[in-house]
């Protein structure tokens, strides 16, 4: 949500209702777990539902843009090979045409236009790139010693399973072991658990500390342990067509996903609809939305929250106590994006060749991905680079005023600047510099955040009206989890007795 969406949210002072609609189902929030839940509903063949998005586009952080050379992401740019516990992502895949064959194939075959081209990664450091993540020129016998080790210990993790039977690291996360020799990682951060075991060698550090600002947005000292392994261990997928560290990926990011998604919900997807209060009735549960200038009340059977946690207090306003402190528990990582377009390719450092994943080893930001890297087959006139950077290395609070009150002028400098030492006509071929500031990207993964009980109760809320569906649910931010929260709550819909004893209705507006 844009911070002048929050903020108006924040500050209240709506129109009343000027007229009511009536659904079955209201979904708030057009993210992936909010299409995810209507995806869901959809194929059950309830088609008697609204999703409604306070922003102009769907995909919440998977959205993308669109310039007249190549589209282009906003946020999250890529799909690991999804693993065994992945149903719900490898039926959406194989639905969309991606996944050949049997969706439940140990290795299937992947339609080769979203497998990353090669070469997929490459790392800046001392003046040259390098292929891959992990820098190995000038690394010592000791330091390459400890690099195996570790990959060593991740294949170990991979394959590990708790006393209770399950893998110790699943994605969706909730069908990991529940083993409290396991969980207890959670209650130490990442950086202790590598000092802990041995792994002292700088490059390691950095590359775990890049895994957390990269998918958490928050640096490795400040990260569960849990949830650093996690990132490691968790992706098991493979293909029969590609190495198992490949990815699936697209000019746009993940809005090719969120769209497929969004599909089996065309013509139900309200944008620019901003949900501000919800009240229960005796038989019903309203929201009301502001459309323009004027609120709409919606009348619903069921309500699927699909949009951050700590929004839910300042809509809800009856919300149970305990579920409101729960709600409110966790902490959210601040974000900035940057598209640059380029008139033609920038002039390149020596090293390993351009790739999909260009990352900077000692940097602010992240690095930056290439959105024609998957048009092999085209030599376009230009390209555009997606730069990320997590504010991690300030609290999020004032992450966040750094991105309200930073003037763009200084952000776009700052970029510029980055991207100079690695290329040095950068200013000379950029056409446009787009920047979008995201406030509250992900929740923070800090360590005690996962198990110590407060997000259980995001979990395990039950209501008779009102479900919730959010990657807040599993304490971080990725494309399956969200997917998985959509789709239990769209279970926990249809369920519900209230659902199940209610005729389909038709849809109706009336003046109030």
């Amino acid at each position: 949500m844009s911070h002048a969406l929050g903020h108006r949210l924040r500050d209240g002072g709506f129109p009343a209702p000027s007229e009511t609609r009536k659904t079955g189902v209201v979904i708030v929030g057009a993210g992936i777990s909010g299409l995810a839940a209507a995806w869901k509903l959809a194929k059950a063949g309830v088609d008697d539902f609204l999703v409604l998005d306070a922003e102009s586009q769907f995909g919440g952080n998977s959205r993308a843009g669109q310039s007249p050379l190549v589209a282009y992401p906003w946020g999250a740019h890529y799909l690991p090979l999804p693993t065994r516990e992945s149903t719900a992502v490898r039926e959406l895949l194989a639905e969309l045409g991606v996944l050949h064959g049997d969706p439940a194939a140990a290795k299937p075959a992947y339609d080769e236009r979203y497998l990353c081209a090669t070469p997929q990664e490459r790392v800046y450091r001392n003046g040259l790139w390098e292929e891959g993540l992990l820098p190995h020129r000038g690394v010592d016998a000791g330091e390459r010693e400890q690099q195996r080790r570790f990959h060593e210990r991740v294949d170990e993790l991979k394959e590990t399973r708790g006393r209770d039977g399950r893998r110790a690291f699943a994605i969706p996360m909730e069908l990991s072991s529940r083993d409290p020799e396991w969980r207890a990682l959670d209650r130490i951060s990442f950086s202790r658990w590598l000092t802990e075991n041995g792994f002292t060698a700088p490059t390691l550090h950095w590359l775990a500390n890049y895994a957390t600002r990269d998918d958490y947005g928050m640096a490795y000292d400040q990260t569960s342990a849990w949830a650093g392994l996690h990132y490691f261990a968790c992706r098991t997928g493979e293909a029969a067509n590609a190495a198992s560290d490949a990815v699936l990926t697209a000019p746009d990011g993940n809005a090719w996903l969120a769209r497929g998604l969004a599909r089996q919900a065309a013509g139900r997807i309200l944008t620019d609809a901003l949900a501000w209060r919800i009240e229960e009735g005796k038989s019903s549960v309203a929201v009301d939305v502001l459309q323009g200038a004027k609120t709409t009340r919606i009348e619903a059977r069921q309500v699927i929250w699909a949009a951050p946690a700590f929004v839910l207090p300042r809509i809800w306003l009856a919300m149970p106590g305990e579920l409101k402190h729960a709600a409110l528990a966790g902490d959210y990582a601040p974000w900035l994006t940057a598209n640059l377009h380029l008139a033609d390719f920038p002039e390149e450092r020596h090293g390993a060749p351009p790739a999909w994943d260009n990352v900077f080893y000692d940097s602010p930001g992240l690095g930056y991905v290439l959105a024609t890297h998957q048009l092999i087959r085209r030599r376009l006139p230009g390209t555009v680079f997606t730069y990320y950077r997590a504010l991690h290395d300030v609290t999020p609070a004032e992450g966040r005023r750094l991105l309200l009150e930073t003037p763009r002028e200084a952000w776009a400098e700052g970029i510029l600047a980055e991207l100079e030492r690695v290329h040095p006509d950068i200013r000379r071929v950029t056409t446009r510099l787009d920047i979008f500031r995201n406030g509250h990207a992900m929740r923070r993964p800090v360590p005690g955040s996962l198990f110590d009980g407060q997000r259980e109760k995001l979990v395990n809320f039950r209501h008779p009206r009102i479900a919730l569906a959010h990657a807040d649910l599993s304490g971080f931010s990725l494309f399956e989890e969200a997917q998985y929260r959509g789709i239990v709550a769209a279970g926990q819909v249809r369920s519900s007795a209230s659902f199940r004893a209610s005729a389909s209705g038709q849809n109706g507006v009336r003046a109030i």
